[in-house]
């Protein structure tokens, strides 16, 4: 696929459908799996990623990953698509851990915390926060937009 053109809508959805399929699926399982109106819509997408050399069509009709492809902003973990900014948050989600249990035994020993700790702390959970929130919106923004992108395609056949 060239590196300028992006999976959108229908077409990213499909593709999906098809990866987290174990074998090769049809124009017909897509259709059911990604609520398309039909299955001549399902395949002109299939046909699409077909020629797109992201996925490739057997003997019997049915279809089997080729290449995974890239999205932005994601990584694929086994066929799952997650975005990538769930992991700065992981991390962060760490360090912020460390962190607490750093208060918490310098409570316990009834030592004080110093101010610069106290903003480490404060900048660590900040940073957790808006990784996981914006993670969390691109990943509703990538189902929203399919939905969307879906409904209105299908309204229009």
């Amino acid at each position: 696929m060239p590196p300028d053109e992006e999976l959108e809508g229908t077409t990213l959805r499909v593709y999906l459908a098809v990866i987290k399929e174990d074998g090769p699926v049809g124009p017909r399982d897509i259709m059911r799996n990604t609520s398309l109106s039909s299955p001549s819509v399902a395949y002109r997408h299939l046909q699409k990623l077909e020629a797109l050399g992201l996925i490739e069509k057997d003997r019997h009709g049915e279809y089997t990953v080729k290449q995974r492809q890239s999205i932005r902003g994601h990584v694929w973990i086994g066929r799952r698509l997650v975005p990538r900014l769930a992991f700065y948050s992981f991390f962060f989600m760490g360090v912020l851990s460390i962190e607490v249990v750093i208060v918490a035994i310098r409570l316990l020993i009834n030592e004080p915390l110093q101010y610069d700790f106290i903003l480490l702390v404060s900048v660590t959970a900040a940073a957790t926060l808006l990784f996981l929130v914006e993670g969390i919106f691109l990943r509703s923004k990538l189902k929203n937009s399919q939905t969307v992108r879906s409904t209105n395609q299908d309204s229009h056949h």
